[in-house]
């Protein structure tokens, strides 16, 4: 007697054959299941966080990476499927990286013609009279990634002020926020555990309102996304970023993951759960100005100024071969003070 063949179907349709095993749930379905269900979750977790409102203008950080590239590709996808009345529009940064963000911002100009959406782009360069390449060049790769967050985060700020926008939406997903609440457990940061797993952040140091719709997309189905739907992103890693810390908390994240597909989801929900004692919160800071730039700070320094103060205090010494003044620390200074403390 003749034995019937199996027919493998998608789990989902139970009509087309499977094209992927979902890493996130280990369903086998085809890709149009995958497109329907991806952008689904992201439907409902803006819903269920009520991120928009109608006519609001927003922000997307986009990079050109595929994180920022699927997100501004779905947004606007859901935008015309469930008319939000939302208009997106693209805010890149040039942080001055020669080879990489040059490259990237190639790909931006692209998305924005595909996309349909004006863009902006802001650059360390007007902002702050350095480059990416020029710190890196005067304090090593050691710590650089900070100086990189730090100038990033206000740049977007700025760029999102001189837009007239107060919401930006970035390309965060499930993966960022395991590695995120890895890192502040590892580094003993209980002023951020209760927080950093946040959808909608608005801190006393920034006038802008932020959000991660991709929260609770795994980077493994995001790169699946824009694949099959062929999108156009730079996929190069940042040359300067191997040394990042973050890279210890993602390789731990990466084999809990390999062990156990759902421990991302896992330790992001653990992370839901940290509250902070009301001692700790007593000693949270407070908005305040700064005293340099003007600009929204937790302290009477903004971070972006104290780390200024070191970059020019060196280029001074280099100019002029003398000592930086007893105010103004040196960059290799502050780069060792950050082996001890994080911002």
């Amino acid at each position: 007697m003749a034995t019937v063949p199996l027919v493998r179907v998608c789990e989902r349709c139970l009509n087309e054959p499977p094209a992927l095993r979902r890493p996130k749930t280990g369903e086998k379905i085809c890709k149009s299941c995958f497109y329907d269900v991806f952008e689904t979750e992201v439907h409902e977790t803006i819903v269920s966080t009520n991120l928009f409102h109608r006519g609001e203008k927003v922000a997307i950080g986009a990079s050109g990476g595929k994180d920022s590239t699927v997100l501004a590709h779905v947004l606007k996808t859901l935008n015309e499927r469930y008319d939000y009345g939302v208009e997106f529009v693209l805010l890149s940064v040039d942080e001055g990286i020669t080879g990489y963000r040059d490259d990237s911002l190639e790909t931006v100009e692209r998305n924005k013609d595909q996309y349909e959406m004006n863009l902006e782009i802001v650059s360390y360069r007007d902002l702050y009279n350095w480059t990416m390449d020029e710190i890196v060049a005067t304090i090593g790769k050691k710590n650089n990634c900070t100086y990189c967050g730090v100038f990033r985060r206000q740049a977007l700020d700025r760029g999102c002020v001189k837009l007239g926008i107060s919401h930006l939406v970035t390309g965060h997903n499930a993966d960022d926020m395991a590695e995120t609440i890895l890192m502040n457990l590892l580094r003993g940061d209980t002023s951020r555990l209760d927080r950093c797993t946040e959808i909608v952040t608005a801190g006393t140091d920034s006038p802008v309102k932020r959000s991660k719709p991709l929260k609770y997309c795994y980077e493994k189905e995001i790169v699946l996304y824009a694949h099959f739907k062929q999108l156009d992103y730079f996929s190069t890693e940042c040359t300067y970023s191997p040394e990042a810390f973050r890279g210890t908390a993602r390789a731990i994240i990466k084999n809990l993951e390999a062990i156990r597909p759902s421990a991302i989801i896992d330790v992001i929900h653990s992370g839901e759960q940290f509250v902070l004692q009301k001692k700790t919160k007593n000693r949270m800071p407070k908005a305040r100005t700064c005293t340099q730039c003007g600009y929204l700070s937790s302290n009477e320094t903004c971070k972006a100024c104290v780390l200024l103060g070191g970059l020019n205090a060196s280029r001074a010494k280099i100019v002029l071969d003398t000592e930086p003044a007893p105010d103004q620390p040196s960059a290799a200074a502050i780069s060792r003070s950050l082996e001890r403390l994080s911002f």
